[in-house]
Protein backbone atom coordinates (compact mmCIF):
# COMPACT_ATOMS: atom_id res chain seq x y z
CA UNK A 1 0.00 0.00 0.00
CA UNK A 2 2.80 2.37 0.90
CA UNK A 3 4.51 1.52 -2.40
CA UNK A 4 1.29 2.44 -4.23
CA UNK A 5 1.05 5.79 -2.49
CA UNK A 6 4.70 6.48 -3.27
CA UNK A 7 4.17 5.65 -6.93
CA UNK A 8 1.16 7.95 -7.10
CA UNK A 9 3.22 10.76 -5.58
CA UNK A 10 6.00 10.31 -8.11
CA UNK A 11 3.56 10.34 -11.02
CA UNK A 12 1.82 13.43 -9.67
CA UNK A 13 5.12 15.22 -9.29
CA UNK A 14 6.15 14.26 -12.85
CA UNK A 15 2.90 15.58 -14.25
CA UNK A 16 3.32 18.78 -12.26
CA UNK A 17 6.85 19.40 -13.52
CA UNK A 18 5.92 18.48 -17.11
CA UNK A 19 3.00 20.90 -17.13
CA UNK A 20 5.22 23.56 -15.66
CA UNK A 21 7.78 23.02 -18.43
CA UNK A 22 5.06 23.21 -21.08
CA UNK A 23 3.76 26.40 -19.57
CA UNK A 24 7.28 27.81 -19.58
CA UNK A 25 7.64 26.85 -23.26
CA UNK A 26 4.32 28.44 -24.15
CA UNK A 27 5.41 31.65 -22.48
CA UNK A 28 8.82 31.66 -24.19
CA UNK A 29 10.00 35.05 -25.53
CA UNK A 30 9.78 35.22 -29.35
CA UNK A 31 11.15 38.06 -31.54
CA UNK A 32 8.42 39.66 -33.66
CA UNK A 33 8.20 42.73 -35.89
CA UNK A 34 5.79 44.60 -38.09
CA UNK A 35 6.35 44.26 -41.85
CA UNK A 36 7.85 47.21 -43.65
CA UNK A 37 5.36 49.14 -45.78
CA UNK A 38 7.23 50.96 -48.51
CA UNK A 39 6.43 52.55 -51.86
CA UNK A 40 8.38 50.59 -54.50
CA UNK A 41 8.36 49.48 -58.12
CA UNK A 42 8.95 45.94 -59.35
CA UNK A 43 11.86 44.93 -61.58
CA UNK A 44 11.60 41.95 -63.95
CA UNK A 45 14.70 39.88 -64.71
CA UNK A 46 15.82 38.68 -68.15
CA UNK A 47 18.91 37.01 -69.59
CA UNK A 48 20.34 38.40 -72.80
CA UNK A 49 23.43 39.21 -74.81
CA UNK A 50 25.33 42.38 -75.67
CA UNK A 51 25.46 43.46 -79.31
CA UNK A 52 27.38 46.18 -81.09
CA UNK A 53 25.32 49.17 -82.20
CA UNK A 54 27.31 49.20 -85.45
CA UNK A 55 29.05 46.17 -86.95
CA UNK A 56 30.66 46.46 -90.38
CA UNK A 57 32.22 43.74 -92.50
CA UNK A 58 35.08 45.39 -94.35
CA UNK A 59 35.13 44.01 -97.90
CA UNK A 60 37.13 44.88 -100.98
CA UNK A 61 35.26 46.81 -103.67
CA UNK A 62 38.00 46.42 -106.30
CA UNK A 63 40.10 43.43 -107.31
CA UNK A 64 43.86 43.33 -106.93
CA UNK A 65 46.76 42.21 -104.82
CA UNK A 66 46.70 43.32 -101.19
CA UNK A 67 49.76 45.50 -100.79
CA UNK A 68 49.68 46.67 -97.18
CA UNK A 69 47.83 46.32 -93.84
CA UNK A 70 47.81 49.59 -91.90
CA UNK A 71 46.48 48.57 -88.46
CA UNK A 72 47.29 46.35 -85.53
CA UNK A 73 44.85 43.58 -84.68
CA UNK A 74 42.29 44.81 -82.13
CA UNK A 75 43.17 48.47 -82.60
CA UNK A 76 40.69 51.29 -81.98
CA UNK A 77 40.01 53.16 -85.22
CA UNK A 78 38.11 56.29 -86.23
CA UNK A 79 35.94 57.00 -89.25
CA UNK A 80 38.20 57.29 -92.30
CA UNK A 81 41.17 55.48 -90.77
CA UNK A 82 43.03 53.61 -93.60
CA UNK A 83 43.04 49.87 -92.97
CA UNK A 84 44.31 48.22 -96.18
CA UNK A 85 45.98 49.28 -99.42
CA UNK A 86 45.44 47.34 -102.65
CA UNK A 87 48.04 47.64 -105.43
CA UNK A 88 47.15 50.99 -107.03
CA UNK A 89 49.22 50.84 -110.23
CA UNK A 90 46.57 49.25 -112.50
CA UNK A 91 44.00 51.76 -111.30
CA UNK A 92 46.31 54.73 -111.81
CA UNK A 93 46.90 53.57 -115.41
CA UNK A 94 43.13 53.17 -115.93
CA UNK A 95 42.58 56.71 -114.61
CA UNK A 96 45.19 58.16 -117.00
CA UNK A 97 43.56 56.35 -119.92
CA UNK A 98 40.13 57.68 -118.94
CA UNK A 99 41.48 61.22 -118.72
CA UNK A 100 43.03 60.87 -122.19
CA UNK A 101 39.70 59.72 -123.59
CA UNK A 102 38.06 62.72 -121.98
CA UNK A 103 40.56 65.10 -123.60
CA UNK A 104 39.88 63.52 -127.01
CA UNK A 105 36.12 63.80 -126.51
CA UNK A 106 36.43 67.45 -125.55
CA UNK A 107 38.53 68.18 -128.65
CA UNK A 108 35.98 66.51 -130.91
CA UNK A 109 33.19 68.42 -129.21
CA UNK A 110 34.95 71.75 -129.73
CA UNK A 111 35.50 70.93 -133.44
CA UNK A 112 31.85 69.98 -133.81
CA UNK A 113 30.76 73.33 -132.31
CA UNK A 114 32.98 75.30 -134.70
CA UNK A 115 31.76 73.28 -137.68
CA UNK A 116 28.15 73.98 -136.67
CA UNK A 117 28.83 77.72 -136.39
CA UNK A 118 30.38 77.81 -139.86
CA UNK A 119 27.52 75.74 -141.20
CA UNK A 120 25.04 78.35 -139.95
CA UNK A 121 26.75 81.03 -142.11
CA UNK A 122 27.06 78.71 -145.13
CA UNK A 123 23.45 77.61 -145.04
CA UNK A 124 22.34 81.24 -145.11
CA UNK A 125 24.31 81.75 -148.36
CA UNK A 126 23.11 78.40 -149.64
CA UNK A 127 26.69 77.15 -149.85
CA UNK A 128 25.60 73.96 -148.06
CA UNK A 129 22.23 72.30 -147.86
CA UNK A 130 19.96 72.40 -144.86
CA UNK A 131 20.50 68.67 -144.41
CA UNK A 132 24.26 69.09 -144.02
CA UNK A 133 23.73 71.87 -141.51
CA UNK A 134 21.41 69.69 -139.42
CA UNK A 135 23.96 66.88 -139.48
CA UNK A 136 26.57 69.29 -138.06
CA UNK A 137 24.16 70.32 -135.27
CA UNK A 138 23.49 66.67 -134.49
CA UNK A 139 27.23 66.07 -134.27
CA UNK A 140 27.47 68.83 -131.63
CA UNK A 141 24.92 67.03 -129.45
CA UNK A 142 26.62 63.66 -130.02
CA UNK A 143 30.10 64.90 -129.10
CA UNK A 144 28.71 66.64 -126.00
CA UNK A 145 27.24 63.29 -124.93
CA UNK A 146 30.62 61.66 -125.59
CA UNK A 147 32.25 64.22 -123.26
CA UNK A 148 29.79 63.42 -120.48
CA UNK A 149 30.40 59.68 -120.95
CA UNK A 150 34.17 60.24 -120.80
CA UNK A 151 33.76 62.33 -117.62
CA UNK A 152 31.79 59.48 -116.07
CA UNK A 153 34.57 57.02 -116.92
CA UNK A 154 37.09 59.36 -115.31
CA UNK A 155 34.93 59.60 -112.19
CA UNK A 156 34.64 55.79 -112.07
CA UNK A 157 38.39 55.40 -112.48
CA UNK A 158 39.00 57.93 -109.69
CA UNK A 159 36.55 56.07 -107.49
CA UNK A 160 38.24 52.73 -108.16
CA UNK A 161 41.59 54.28 -107.31
CA UNK A 162 40.09 55.62 -104.08
CA UNK A 163 38.72 52.15 -103.27
CA UNK A 164 42.25 50.75 -103.31
CA UNK A 165 42.67 52.40 -99.88
CA UNK A 166 40.15 50.60 -97.68
CA UNK A 167 39.02 52.82 -94.79
CA UNK A 168 36.94 52.30 -91.67
CA UNK A 169 33.38 53.62 -92.09
CA UNK A 170 32.73 53.82 -88.31
CA UNK A 171 34.40 54.50 -84.98
CA UNK A 172 35.16 51.25 -83.21
CA UNK A 173 37.54 48.38 -82.66
CA UNK A 174 38.94 46.47 -85.61
CA UNK A 175 39.37 42.70 -85.54
CA UNK A 176 42.18 40.68 -87.07
CA UNK A 177 43.29 40.95 -90.69
CA UNK A 178 41.55 37.99 -92.31
CA UNK A 179 43.58 38.41 -95.52
CA UNK A 180 47.29 39.18 -95.28
CA UNK A 181 49.30 41.19 -97.78
CA UNK A 182 50.33 39.53 -101.00
CA UNK A 183 47.00 37.78 -101.49
CA UNK A 184 44.65 38.47 -104.37
CA UNK A 185 41.33 39.94 -103.29
CA UNK A 186 38.19 40.07 -105.39
CA UNK A 187 36.19 43.26 -105.52
CA UNK A 188 32.43 43.48 -105.84
CA UNK A 189 29.56 45.66 -104.69
CA UNK A 190 27.72 42.56 -103.47
CA UNK A 191 30.29 39.96 -102.41
CA UNK A 192 33.83 41.23 -102.22
CA UNK A 193 36.54 39.49 -100.22
CA UNK A 194 36.06 39.90 -96.46
CA UNK A 195 39.12 41.64 -95.06
CA UNK A 196 38.22 42.32 -91.40
CA UNK A 197 35.34 43.37 -89.13
CA UNK A 198 34.91 46.62 -87.19
CA UNK A 199 32.46 46.93 -84.28
CA UNK A 200 31.46 50.04 -82.36
CA UNK A 201 31.93 50.11 -78.58
CA UNK A 202 30.11 53.04 -76.99
CA UNK A 203 27.16 52.84 -76.60
CA UNK A 204 26.27 49.14 -76.79
CA UNK A 205 23.01 47.20 -77.20
CA UNK A 206 21.63 44.53 -74.87
CA UNK A 207 19.12 42.22 -76.59
CA UNK A 208 16.72 39.90 -74.76
CA UNK A 209 13.41 38.04 -75.15
CA UNK A 210 10.16 38.76 -73.27
CA UNK A 211 7.52 36.08 -72.74
CA UNK A 212 3.99 36.56 -74.00
CA UNK A 213 2.64 36.72 -70.43
CA UNK A 214 5.08 39.51 -69.54
CA UNK A 215 4.18 41.34 -72.74
CA UNK A 216 0.48 41.15 -71.80
CA UNK A 217 1.29 42.43 -68.30
CA UNK A 218 3.20 45.44 -69.67
CA UNK A 219 0.45 46.17 -72.19
CA UNK A 220 -2.26 46.16 -69.51
CA UNK A 221 -0.16 48.36 -67.24
CA UNK A 222 0.27 50.80 -70.12
CA UNK A 223 -3.43 51.01 -70.94
CA UNK A 224 -4.26 51.37 -67.24
CA UNK A 225 -1.79 54.26 -66.96
CA UNK A 226 0.47 52.52 -64.41
CA UNK A 227 3.61 52.06 -66.51
CA UNK A 228 4.92 53.74 -69.70
CA UNK A 229 5.30 51.57 -72.76
CA UNK A 230 8.90 50.83 -73.74
CA UNK A 231 7.88 51.44 -77.35
CA UNK A 232 7.14 55.09 -76.53
CA UNK A 233 9.31 55.87 -73.51
CA UNK A 234 12.92 55.02 -72.60
CA UNK A 235 12.08 52.92 -69.53
CA UNK A 236 15.12 52.44 -67.28
CA UNK A 237 17.05 49.16 -67.23
CA UNK A 238 19.98 47.86 -65.20
CA UNK A 239 22.40 45.11 -66.20
CA UNK A 240 24.94 42.97 -64.39
CA UNK A 241 27.52 40.60 -65.79
CA UNK A 242 27.92 36.95 -64.82
CA UNK A 243 30.59 37.74 -62.20
CA UNK A 244 28.83 40.77 -60.69
CA UNK A 245 26.52 40.81 -57.67
CA UNK A 246 24.94 44.21 -58.30
CA UNK A 247 23.22 45.74 -61.34
CA UNK A 248 25.84 48.41 -61.97
CA UNK A 249 25.35 49.12 -65.70
CA UNK A 250 22.45 51.46 -66.36
CA UNK A 251 20.63 52.18 -69.60
CA UNK A 252 17.24 52.66 -71.21
CA UNK A 253 14.94 50.69 -73.48
CA UNK A 254 15.65 51.42 -77.12
CA UNK A 255 13.47 49.07 -79.16
CA UNK A 256 10.57 46.61 -78.89
CA UNK A 257 9.79 44.38 -81.86
CA UNK A 258 6.47 44.74 -83.69
CA UNK A 259 5.42 41.08 -83.49
CA UNK A 260 5.84 37.99 -81.34
CA UNK A 261 7.76 35.01 -82.64
CA UNK A 262 5.02 32.42 -83.35
CA UNK A 263 7.39 29.49 -82.71
CA UNK A 264 8.70 30.60 -79.29
CA UNK A 265 5.92 32.95 -78.18
CA UNK A 266 8.44 35.62 -77.25
CA UNK A 267 8.95 39.27 -78.15
CA UNK A 268 12.38 40.75 -78.84
CA UNK A 269 13.45 43.77 -76.81
CA UNK A 270 16.59 45.86 -76.83
CA UNK A 271 18.20 48.30 -74.42
CA UNK A 272 21.02 50.76 -75.05
CA UNK A 273 23.75 51.13 -72.43
CA UNK A 274 26.61 53.56 -72.05
CA UNK A 275 29.97 51.80 -72.42
CA UNK A 276 32.81 54.27 -71.86
CA UNK A 277 36.17 52.58 -72.16
CA UNK A 278 34.67 49.57 -73.91
CA UNK A 279 34.39 47.37 -70.81
CA UNK A 280 31.28 45.66 -72.17
CA UNK A 281 31.94 43.54 -75.25
CA UNK A 282 29.59 42.33 -78.00
CA UNK A 283 28.64 38.69 -77.46
CA UNK A 284 28.79 38.80 -73.65
CA UNK A 285 25.90 37.41 -71.62
CA UNK A 286 24.29 39.38 -68.83
CA UNK A 287 21.24 39.71 -66.60
CA UNK A 288 18.91 42.66 -67.17
CA UNK A 289 16.21 43.99 -64.91
CA UNK A 290 13.45 46.08 -66.43
CA UNK A 291 10.89 48.32 -64.78
CA UNK A 292 8.00 45.91 -64.30
CA UNK A 293 5.27 47.90 -62.56
CA UNK A 294 4.05 51.28 -61.49
CA UNK A 295 4.76 52.58 -57.99
CA UNK A 296 2.75 50.90 -55.20
CA UNK A 297 2.83 50.33 -51.41
CA UNK A 298 4.44 46.95 -50.78
CA UNK A 299 4.55 44.71 -47.69
CA UNK A 300 8.17 43.62 -47.09
CA UNK A 301 9.42 40.84 -44.78
CA UNK A 302 12.64 38.79 -44.52
CA UNK A 303 12.56 35.91 -46.97
CA UNK A 304 13.75 33.46 -44.28
CA UNK A 305 10.49 33.72 -42.30
CA UNK A 306 8.41 32.37 -45.20
CA UNK A 307 7.43 28.76 -44.48
CA UNK A 308 6.11 26.09 -46.84
CA UNK A 309 3.30 23.57 -46.59
CA UNK A 310 3.31 21.56 -49.77
CA UNK A 311 2.64 24.13 -52.53
CA UNK A 312 1.41 26.83 -50.13
CA UNK A 313 3.46 29.51 -48.44
CA UNK A 314 2.65 30.85 -44.98
CA UNK A 315 4.08 33.10 -42.27
CA UNK A 316 3.78 32.70 -38.50
CA UNK A 317 2.10 35.73 -36.88
CA UNK A 318 0.71 36.70 -33.47
CA UNK A 319 -2.93 37.54 -32.89
CA UNK A 320 -4.22 40.08 -30.37
CA UNK A 321 -3.94 37.47 -27.58
CA UNK A 322 -0.25 36.80 -28.34
CA UNK A 323 -1.09 33.38 -29.71
CA UNK A 324 0.64 32.00 -32.78
CA UNK A 325 -1.35 31.80 -36.00
CA UNK A 326 -0.48 30.99 -39.59
CA UNK A 327 -1.29 33.31 -42.49
CA UNK A 328 -1.08 31.95 -46.02
CA UNK A 329 0.50 34.46 -48.38
CA UNK A 330 1.20 35.14 -52.04
CA UNK A 331 4.84 35.98 -52.68
CA UNK A 332 6.24 38.71 -54.90
CA UNK A 333 9.82 39.50 -55.96
CA UNK A 334 12.77 40.40 -53.77
CA UNK A 335 13.37 44.08 -53.01
CA UNK A 336 16.37 45.43 -51.09
CA UNK A 337 16.97 42.00 -49.57
CA UNK A 338 13.35 41.52 -48.46
CA UNK A 339 10.47 39.53 -49.90
CA UNK A 340 7.44 41.35 -51.27
CA UNK A 341 4.14 39.87 -50.00
CA UNK A 342 1.40 40.32 -52.57
CA UNK A 343 -1.51 39.07 -50.43
CA UNK A 344 -2.11 37.69 -46.95
CA UNK A 345 -0.36 40.25 -44.71
CA UNK A 346 -0.94 43.83 -43.64
CA UNK A 347 1.42 46.40 -42.18
CA UNK A 348 -0.14 45.94 -38.72
CA UNK A 349 0.52 42.20 -38.48
CA UNK A 350 3.19 40.98 -36.08
CA UNK A 351 5.35 38.41 -37.86
CA UNK A 352 7.62 35.97 -36.03
CA UNK A 353 11.26 36.39 -37.03
CA UNK A 354 12.88 33.14 -35.79
CA UNK A 355 12.58 30.21 -33.41
CA UNK A 356 10.29 28.30 -35.75
CA UNK A 357 11.38 24.92 -34.39
CA UNK A 358 9.99 25.85 -30.96
CA UNK A 359 6.55 27.12 -31.94
CA UNK A 360 3.23 25.78 -33.19
CA UNK A 361 -0.15 27.36 -33.97
CA UNK A 362 -2.17 28.18 -30.84
CA UNK A 363 0.86 28.53 -28.56
CA UNK A 364 1.02 31.62 -26.34
CA UNK A 365 4.35 33.47 -26.36
CA UNK A 366 5.96 36.59 -25.00
CA UNK A 367 6.52 38.92 -27.99
CA UNK A 368 9.78 40.88 -28.17
CA UNK A 369 9.26 43.68 -30.69
CA UNK A 370 12.10 44.27 -33.13
CA UNK A 371 12.55 46.23 -36.36
CA UNK A 372 13.08 44.77 -39.82
CA UNK A 373 15.98 46.32 -41.71
CA UNK A 374 16.37 46.56 -45.49
CA UNK A 375 19.61 45.55 -47.21
CA UNK A 376 20.58 48.10 -49.86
Amino acid sequence: MFRSLKSVSVITAAVFFASGTLAAQEAAPIPVANPIVKSIVDWDLYTGRFQAVERVEIRSRVSGYLKETLFDDGQLVRIGTPLFVIDQRPFSIALDAAKAELDGAKARAELAVREAERGRELVNTRAISQEVYEERQSLVAQTAADVRAAEARVAQAELNLEFTTVKSPINGRVGTDIVTRGNLVNGSDSGGTLLTIVVSEDPIYFSFEVSESDFLKYTRLYFEGDRPSSRNDPNPVQVRLLDEEQFVHEGTMDFVDNELDPTSGTLSGRAIISNPGGFLQPGQFGRLRLLGSGEYDAILVPDRIVQSEQAQKFIYTLDSSDQITRKFVELGPMHEGLRVIRQGLSGNDRVILNGFHRIRPGMSVQPQMQTIQTAE
